[in-house]
């Protein structure tokens, strides 16, 4: 792998923080304050999609040989739901340029999806590393969760006066896509029939 493909990688996973986690959590405490109930349930529907973004972590912490995959299928799914819903993007389509929450929740939606498609783009050119995230080829896709590992490790050390392993992440990390998996099955057999792509934000009347 060479350098210029690691330090894009590096630069991704940085990229990542700041708009899957840190963005996020501003527009969220924002739509509050705003109350503006359509941001504030995309937001809310966009951080219960995202808990497989986490597992994900949970998974590269604990070397599983899939997690790459994980990962790119939670930043598509993030893509996804933020787009999906119609009654929201007709509510967003209302406000002018001038709403700055509005425009920077537009600006942030593009930002994911190129984000998205920038990581799977680059997961794809290092295809093997889909299937055996553990060869030294992959290592790189890697030190974003040790360096998690070391902080989280410590944490659980400080608050439990106990060690969290590598083996322990994996066995969370499955755990916790287990019961996802069996979540997303209940909304698509149930939900999704019944509710299509709307979101319902308006039931209780719009801001």
């Amino acid at each position: 792998m060479n350098v210029f493909n690691q330090l894009s990688i590096w630069l991704s996973f940085q990229l990542s923080i700041i708009f899957l986690i840190g963005m996020p959590v501003t527009l969220s405490f924002w739509s509050i304050k705003k109350r503006n109930k359509a941001v504030n349930q995309l937001l809310s529907i966009y951080w219960k999609i995202s808990l497989l973004f986490f597992i994900s972590l949970l998974l590269l912490i604990g070397k599983y040989n899939y997690a790459l995959v994980i990962t790119n299928i939670a930043t598509l799914l993030m893509t996804v739901s933020v787009w999906f819903w119609n009654d929201i993007n007709d509510e967003l389509r209302e406000y002018d340029f001038s709403y700055s929450l509005i425009t920077t929740t537009k600006i942030w939606r593009w930002t994911i999806t190129f984000i998205s498609f920038n990581f799977l783009i680059q997961s794809l050119q290092n295809f093997n590393c889909f299937s055996f995230i553990n060869s030294d080829a992959c290592a790189i896709w890697l030190q974003p969760s040790s360096n998690l590992y070391v902080f989280i490790k410590n944490l659980f050390n400080f608050f439990f006066g106990a060690n969290f392993t590598q083996p322990i992440s994996k066995f969370l990390g499955l755990f916790s896509l287990l019961i996802y998996i069996l979540g997303l099955i209940q909304w698509l057999i149930i939900k999704l029939p019944k509710n299509g792509r709307n979101s319902n934000f308006s039931k209780n009347g719009k801001n």
